[in-house]
């Protein structure tokens, strides 16, 4: 999946993004996601980020 979409999913569920360095951090009150800065991440991995941050696509 690209990272691209990735983020646009959690903006759009209410996630707001937060520096890191290495990821990228997402927060929505007391979740927080991280983000590896790839332009590609893998399947496996969009998807349990996706189930951390309880969307379902």
């Amino acid at each position: 999946m690209r990272k691209e979409k990735l983020v646009s999913l959690l903006l759009k569920a209410g996630y707001v993004a937060a520096a890191g360095t290495k990821h990228d951090k997402f927060r929505r009150g007391a979740v927080t996601v991280m983000v590896p800065r790839h332009t590609e991440i893998s399947d496996i991995l969009a998807r349990k980020i996706l189930r951390e941050a309880g969307i379902t696509q």
